[in-house]
């Protein structure tokens, strides 16, 4: 038991030893991380597809296979949010978490699948922590952007190119709007077509809102048109989507908050029973029956708040 404990304490420590490093050695490797920020992630050079997805008719277990990287996936998720360290840290991390979670859940509760499911959920963290990132990020940069939109109007209308229009964006605007937009700047320096760099910045900031903005500029490259007047309209668009999307988290407040409380209830009645009698309350905790239905119940639990929270997601 002690050596267990021991072994869960030296994991977190060395975990926030380790982040401690990784966040206040950034002045150390400030020219890298530049440097990454104007390159693509793993390397990959092919054309990015600016049209909407759509999830394919057919395909088979053997190429979803070849295409699943996971690596890739967490590195792409990184950059989204922002997070410029490497894979093999982040993977470090997640594995020292999962060692650490599985030797709490065998001195908790006594058992190996339950241990592997506490280890999982310990490993999972950085990766909720990572979308939570990414989230708050991307919405910080749709709000921004329809204001950003109209000032490349009105820097478009008063005679200047779009370059000059982004450079006024990115002296006006703070991160991420900015920050994503100065990275586009950049790369245009070193050569990189302006839509190409746009395609760039569309990888980064996966949004439909910025997706519009990137197929106007690479047509009006192409065949010519009024990009004033299209930056415009496509404002108000933009607006008139993050209007309908508050509207849609109003009429979905009530249930989502329903289905945390639902959740979040049993939690709080075990523990103020525990706390008024301790007699009712211990059979769930040293009694094996008990101890059963305590890990069932919390399986269901944790099963129907996240059966609540896929239903109420919305996509449009």
């Amino acid at each position: 038991m002690v050596f267990i404990a021991a072994t869960a304490v030296f994991a977190f420590v060395f975990i926030v030893l380790l982040i401690g490093l990784t966040y206040f050695s950034q002045s150390a490797e400030q020219n890298r991380q530049v440097l990454r920020r104007m390159t693509r992630p793993m390397g990959d050079v092919e054309d990015v597809d600016i049209t909407r997805k759509r999830k394919p008719e057919e395909h088979s277990v053997f190429s979803a296979l070849i295409d699943f990287n996971l690596m890739r996936s967490l590195e792409e998720m990184m950059w989204q949010a922002g997070l410029y360290m490497r894979v093999s840290e982040m993977v470090l991390i997640i594995c020292l978490l999962f060692a650490a979670g599985f030797l709490l859940g065998e001195l908790f509760w006594k058992g190996t699948l339950f241990a592997l499911g506490t280890g999982a959920g310990f490993s999972v963290l950085p990766i909720m922590y990572i979308r939570f990132r990414r989230t708050r990020r991307i919405k910080a940069f749709v709000g921004q952007l329809p204001f950003a939109l109209d000032l490349m109007k009105s820097s478009l209308e008063a005679g200047h190119s779009l370059n000059r229009g982004l450079q006024v964006v990115v002296q006006e605007f703070a991160d991420p709007l900015g920050g994503e937009f100065r990275t586009v700047l950049e790369q245009t320096r070193i050569g990189l077509p302006l839509p190409r760099a746009l395609e760039d910045m569309l990888k980064r900031v996966p949004e439909e809102d910025l997706r519009l903005l990137v197929v106007a500029v690479k047509v009006q490259s192409e065949v010519g048109s009024s990009l004033a007047l299209i930056v415009g309209r496509l404002a108000e668009i933009v607006r008139t989507r993050q209007r309908l999307r508050l509207q849609i988290n109003a009429l979905t407040a009530q249930s989502r908050l329903g289905g945390l409380i639902v959740a979040i209830l049993p939690v709080i009645v075990l523990a103020m029973f525990s706390l008024i009698n301790h007699d009712y309350a211990n059979a769930l905790f040293f009694d094996p029956t008990g101890v059963k239905i305590l890990k069932i119940a919390a399986v269901l639990d944790l099963f129907a708040f996240i059966s609540i929270r896929r239903l109420l997601r919305m996509d449009f």
